[in-house]
C-alpha cells in the first residue's frame, strides 16, 4: 500500500514537491485555497487582457530544464521560450539605456561608460560563473539542517572564492566605479530581498544569470505557462489536486500530523508538506505546543519586500516601450533605505514596468497594451488604502508619460491593484511580503527556518521562507529538496 503525502499549496514549490513525491512512489494529494494552481503566479483575465499576477522575469532557464528533465521531459514539451533583446531597459535620470542580450554588445556598453570596465567584467563574470556553478549545483540543493552538509571538498576549497563574507556592494565596487554600472550589477539582488550591503557577494551569481543566462519569455501566455506545465506534469504523475480547499487546521496527535482539515473536508496522510506561508502554518494551523519558532523569532526575521502592483490595460500601443523597463530615475539608495531601514512608504520610488504585449500578442486585444507595474515597498506597513494606491499610481503614470512623451491616463481601459493587504488576505503572507525571506548572511542555509518541523515528526516545509530562498527557480528546487528529505526519512 502506497504511503500518503499531503501537500498544502499549489504554488511552484508545492507542485514541485508533489511531483517529486509522486515520482518516489507516494500517493500525493495537493490542497489549494484558490480555484486553480499557481499561488502567487496566478493569472487574471479581464476585458481581453491576460495578466501574470506575480513573477514576470524568466531567468536561469537551466534550472527549469533540469526540473523537467528529472521527469523525462523538456521545457519545449510544454512551452516555447524566446530570449528577449534588449534583456531590459533602465531609465536613468538623464535618459534610457537598453541592456543588450549580446555579451560583446554589453561589454561595449560598459566600456562606453567606464574605460577598462569590459576587461573588469570578464574577471567579475568568471568569478560569478564559479559561484553559479557551485551555488546552483550544490549549495541550493542542501536542506540546511546541519553544518555537516557543507563539508564538501568543492565547497570547502572554494569557500573564499564564493565570497560568503563579503557583501555585494563591496564586491561590485572592487571592479566598477561608474554609478550606473554599479546599480546595474547591484539591481539583481533586489530579487533576493535585501540591500546590496547586506547581501553576501556569493549572489553575484545573479549577474551571471542576468548577463550570460539571459532574460527569456514563455511565449503564448507568459509565466503562467510554467504553472500550467507543472500542473500538467504533476497530474500525469498521479497527483490529485483539490482546489477551493483552504486548510484550517493540521491535527497533531503525540507529535505526529494525522489529519488536515480544510473547507472541502478532512484528509489523512503519513506526511504533510506545507508550501503555504511558513509563519501562517506555524501560528494559525498548528497548536501552540507544536510550533518550532517563537513570535520573537519571527519578528526578528528580515523579510524581502512587499509590493504595490498595478495591472493596467491600455486601449492603444505605447510607442517606444520594451518588455521590461526599470525606472531608476530616482535614488536607488534612498528607496532601499525606505524598504529596509526606515520602513516607510517611499517618497519618490523606483518602479518596474512589464509590457508582455510587446512580445506576446495573446495577452492583450490587437492594438492594445498590457502593463504590469511594480513598486517595491517595506513589509508590515500601515495605511494600505485605495487612496494611497491611487496616489502612487498617479506618480508612476506621470513619470511614464514624461518619459514616453505620450498620454496614458486617457487610454486606461482596465486597472486593478494588488498590495500588502491583498498579500495577507490572498496568500496569508507574513507582514504582506511579496517575495519571502531576505537572503542575508544570517538568513542563509542552516540559519533559515528549517524545512523539517522541530516539533512534528512528519511535517515538512517548502517555499520561499525556507531553503533555498525567494524566487521562482529556488522554489522549484525547494520542492525537490524537501521531497528528498521526506523520502530519506520515511522511504
Amino acid at each position: 500500500m502506497k504511503k500518503k503525502a499531503l501537500v498544502i499549496g499549489a504554488g511552484f514549490a508545492g507542485m514541485s514537491a508533489a511531483s517529486f513525491m509522486a515520482r518516489s512512489g507516494w500517493e500525493v494529494t495537493l490542497l489549494e485555497k484558490h480555484s486553480g494552481p499557481g499561488g502567487r503566479a496566478r493569472q487574471m483575465h479581464c476585458e481581453g487582457f491576460v495578466f501574470d499576477m506575480g513573477p514576470s522575469w524568466y531567468w536561469m532557464p537551466d534550472v527549469f530544464e533540469r526540473y523537467f528533465a528529472q521527469f523525462g521531459k523538456k521545457v519545449s514539451d510544454y512551452y516555447y521560450l524566446e530570449r528577449l533583446d534588449p534583456s531590459y531597459r533602465v531609465v536613468w535620470k538623464d535618459g534610457p539605456m537598453d541592456i543588450p542580450a549580446s555579451y560583446p554588445a554589453f561589454q561595449a556598453l560598459l566600456e562606453s561608460l567606464e574605460p577598462g570596465s569590459a576587461s573588469h567584467l570578464e574577471v567579475f563574470l568568471e568569478e560569478a560563473a564559479y559561484k553559479y556553478k557551485v551555488g546552483i549545483q550544490k549549495l541550493v540543493h542542501k536542506p540546511g539542517r546541519s553544518l555537516g552538509e557543507f563539508l564538501d571538498k568543492d565547497l570547502i576549497s572554494g569557500l573564499f572564492k564564493l565570497d560568503v563574507f563579503t557583501n555585494m556592494k563591496q564586491h561590485v565596487g572592487r571592479y566598477f566605479k561608474h554609478p550606473k554600472i554599479r546599480e546595474l550589477m547591484e539591481f539583481p539582488v533586489l530579487f533576493l530581498g535585501a540591500l546590496p550591503e547586506n547581501t553576501p557577494a556569493l549572489y553575484s551569481l545573479m549577474n551571471y544569470a542576468d548577463v550570460i543566462g539571459g532574460t527569456w519569455y514563455p511565449q503564448q501566455g507568459g509565466m503562467y505557462c510554467i504553472v500550467q506545465a507543472m500542473h500538467q506534469l504533476a497530474e500525469s504523475m498521479g497527483v490529485q489536486f483539490h482546489f477551493n480547499a483552504e486548510v484550517k487546521e493540521i491535527v497533531i496527535e503525540n507529535g505526529i500530523a494525522r489529519r488536515v482539515i480544510t473547507d472541502a473536508g478532512t484528509f489523512e496522510a503519513d506526511v504533510v508538506i506545507a508550501g503555504a506561508d511558513y509563519h501562517h502554518v506555524e501560528t494559525q494551523l498548528l497548536p501552540n505546543a507544536y510550533r518550532s519558532y517563537t513570535p520573537e523569532y519571527w519578528e526578528k526575521r528580515v523579510m524581502a519586500p512587499s509590493a504595490l502592483l498595478y495591472y493596467v490595460g491600455l486601449n492603444k500601443k505605447l510607442k517606444g516601450i520594451t518588455h521590461h523597463t526599470l525606472f531608476f530615475d530616482t535614488s536607488f539608495e534612498g528607496h532601499g533605505r525606505e524598504i529596509y531601514s526606515t520602513k516607510t512608504w517611499p517618497e519618490d520610488p523606483l518602479f518596474y514596468v512589464c509590457a508582455p504585449s510587446v512580445t506576446d500578442n495573446t495577452v492583450a486585444p490587437e492594438g492594445y497594451e498590457n502593463l504590469f507595474i511594480l513598486i517595491p515597498v517595506a513589509t508590515g506597513l500601515e495605511g494600505d488604502s485605495s487612496s494611497l494606491r491611487e496616489m502612487y499610481f498617479n506618480k508612476v503614470i506621470e513619470r511614464m508619460e514624461k518619459h514616453y512623451c505620450q498620454s496614458l491616463k486617457d487610454a486606461i481601459l482596465f486597472k486593478e491593484t494588488f498590495a500588502q493587504s491583498d498579500f495577507v488576505e490572498q496568500y496569508h503572507a507574513f507582514k504582506g511580503n511579496a517575495y519571502g525571506l531576505a537572503n542575508t548572511l544570517f538568513q542563509t542555509a542552516v540559519l533559515k527556518p528549517s524545512c523539517h518541523s522541530k516539533k512534528v515528526a512528519n511535517l515538512f516545509f517548502t517555499g520561499q521562507l525556507t531553503v533555498p530562498g525567494p524566487g521562482v527557480p529556488p522554489s522549484l528546487i525547494s520542492g525537490e529538496v524537501v521531497a528528498k528529505e521526506v523520502v530519506k526519512k520515511f522511504g
